[in-house]
């Protein structure tokens, strides 16, 4: 199936990740995204990137989706994958609950991943930086890593539902994020799901800009006070001379 990949304006691109067990839907959701089609055959990923252009609250952007492999044999490279992405989709089979439980465990893969990347936003909105590839703090402490749960599958899920939505939203809650259910095959749920996410995105740049900019304001006036202090020494010296 040939999918756009490389669109050529120059929007502001945001990067999002696929991460969940293999056979829950993650390819199937990124195709059912991508072009409207729903894929029934499961095919193992290894990883495959994708691009989409889309409209924001705030005007077009570009998505670029990475849809990873949810074998254990490919794990190494799934770090690597996480440290260069802006969010992540965490998606289970709302009919297979190992899926479910593994959820937990792969949030705290990315949080462990990405833990020497963080910003740390005091009262004060100044910002302490850590690492290259920061992310934000919440008020409440838990480290602000833009992310959704994704319950699959729920087109099968009258007949074969393993996991309670209460269950689901419980488990979101305490992460701080949303629940949304989908079905790549019926399509519902799929457009809210990555619209959503692509909008904790582009929150937390806004964010993370605006710390920069009061990094650099801040830095500015630092330098003219010095300067300031440096011509008023000067010019004290030089009254004392005559």
């Amino acid at each position: 199936m040939n999918m756009q990949r490389h669109p050529s304006a120059a929007l502001q691109l945001h990067r999002i990740v696929m991460v969940g067990a293999g056979g829950v839907g993650k390819s199937a959701l990124t195709v059912k995204y991508i072009s409207g089609d729903f894929v029934q055959e499961y095919d193992p990923t290894k990883a495959d990137s994708y691009q989409k252009r889309v409209v924001l609250d705030d005007g077009p952007c570009t998505v670029d989706i990475l849809d990873t492999a949810g074998q254990e044999e490919y794990a190494a490279i799934r770090d690597n994958y996480y440290r260069r992405r802006d969010g992540f989709l965490l998606v289970f089979s709302l009919c297979e609950r190992d899926s479910f439980l593994e959820m937990d465990q792969l949030r705290r893969q990315i949080m462990r991943v990405l833990d020497e990347d963080v910003i740390d936003f005091g009262s004060n909105g100044a910002s302490n930086i850590n690492g290259g590839n920061a992310l934000s703090i919440g008020t409440n402490g838990a480290v602000d890593i833009p992310m959704v749960l994704i319950g699959n599958k729920s087109d099968l899920a009258d007949m074969y539902r393993q996991v309670s939505v209460e269950e689901a939203q419980e488990l979101a809650l305490s992460w701080n994020t949303m629940y949304i259910e989908t079905s790549a095959k019926t399509g519902q749920g799929v457009e809210e799901a990555y619209t959503e996410l692509l909008r904790l995105v582009n929150r937390r740049k806004l964010r993370e800009s605006l710390a920069n900019r009061q990094k650099l304001q801040a830095k500015a006036m630092a330098i003219k006070d010095a300067q300031a202090a440096a011509a008023a020494a000067k010019k004290d010296k030089a009254c004392c001379l005559m």
